[in-house]
């Protein structure tokens, strides 16, 4: 058996706290919270590949850490890995290098979008979009998401208006959705897109969770959908939640459009983005080549714990599980708890020892509701949902 298809260790408790995980820390925690469930941060608490692991031990055993270009072979590794699992057939000419996924959404809202400019997001969405926007003056324009029985859709009646408008210049896609767990189907892909093509408006689509589907739920890349579609669109790609590597990879964005294209290379120059770093390179290659083994085990762990979860909060009154498509964050409804939003955050915390990431983070429709991160073990998640079943169970009396 090969080390890229000897099964992973998902069982194995880590300790985080070693290094300055951000999970753990008390940047997240606060000093009083290093005993909490520790499921805010959207890492896994899986180590990487062994493919990967090996790559960079075998990286820093050649000792020489000077300037380096891209490796020969990660790009082909990119491209074969979206064409192979996703049906997306990229032209490596139309890749660029970021150092993160937020950075290349930064450089596109400052690019495309003049001060005083339109920028849409779908929220419950993920907090960083309003960060950017209000750090590059852009206008947050909202298009919420539409919660019915349970299942998020998207308002395409009120995105046709948003997007009508002069100073709309782009919409932000965020495939899957986070927090919300929607794997948008290829349909809903089209709708918005055809909406967005008529009314000028690019689509910036962050679709870091794109290898995180569930069973029954297939990714589709919004460029994928045809060369139209492509023309208008600017992907935003990592390997950071697929392997686990986020602290120690870069990312990808995808143009199609050549004189979009220019203007961003133009843009990573003169912000001197563009550089590599050796070990990003190395971590990103091997996931990519040799990764889809472990990222297999990973997937049905996930299951497993998707079950686990969705059978325990079957039993916690007060507590709906809005049932995702994809993504190792689930989105949970908190309401009929009947707790203001800061309130719930200390009932969380307090009574049940949960550091999840409070759902008023991802915008006003996201209050009364909160993201729980599930990469965990088994046994971590059965122990902190048996804590949220006391917590209501006194509550309640």
């Amino acid at each position: 058996m090969s080390i890229a298809d000897t099964p992973p260790r998902l069982d194995e408790d880590i300790n985080r706290r070693e290094v300055p995980a951000l999970k753990t820390h008390s940047m997240v925690l606060g000093h009083d919270g290093a005993d909490l469930f520790a499921a805010g941060v959207a890492d896994m608490d899986f180590k990487a590949p062994r493919v990967v692991l090996q790559a960079l031990q075998q990286r820093l055993d050649h000792g020489v850490f000077g300037y380096e270009t891209v490796p020969c072979g990660l790009m082909p590794a990119l491209t074969a890995w979206l064409e192979a699992r996703h049906g997306w057939a990229v032209n490596k000419a139309h890749i660029l290098r970021a150092p993160n996924v937020l950075n290349s959404l930064a450089i596109a809202a400052s690019l495309f979008a003049d001060d005083g400019d339109g920028v849409i997001v779908q929220p419950p969405v993920f907090f960083d979009f309003y960060d950017i926007l209000q750090e590059n003056n852009r206008r947050l324009i909202v298009n919420p998401l539409i919660l019915q029985d349970g299942h998020y859709t998207m308002d395409f009646d009120g995105l046709e208006v948003l997007a009508a408008a002069p100073r709309t210049k782009i919409l932000y896609l965020c495939n899957p959705h986070n927090p919300v767990g929607r794997v948008w189907t290829q349909p809903e892909l089209r709708r918005l897109g055809d909406i967005c093509a008529r009314h000028n408006v690019l689509v910036v689509s962050d679709e870091i969770h794109g290898d995180i589907t569930f069973s029954g739920h297939k990714y589709t890349p919004f460029a994928s959908l045809g060369a139209s579609y492509a023309d208008n669109a600017i992907t935003c790609l990592s390997p950071a939640k697929s392997f686990n590597i986020a602290a120690c990879c870069a990312a990808f964005t995808v143009i199609s459009n050549d004189a979009r294209r220019a203007a961003f290379q133009v843009e990573n120059s003169r912000l001197t983005v563009n550089k590599n770093n050796a070990f990003a390179s190395v971590a990103m290659e091997a996931a990519y080549s040799s990764g889809g083994p472990w990222l297999a085990h990973v997937l049905d762990y996930l299951e497993d714990n998707l079950a686990l979860a969705r059978a325990a909060l079957e039993n916690i009154s007060g507590v709906e599980l809005i049932e995702p498509d994809g993504t190792f964050l689930l989105w949970l409804d908190l309401r009929e708890l009947g707790l203001a939003p800061d309130d719930l955050t200390a009932f969380l915390r307090k009574k049940a020892g949960w550091a999840v990431t409070r759902g008023q983070a991802f915008g006003p429709e996201g209050q009364g509701f909160a993201r729980l991160n599930i990469a965990c073990t088994k046994a971590k998640l059965e122990a902190a949902l048996a804590q949220l079943a006391i917590a209501v169970d006194h509550k309640s009396r």
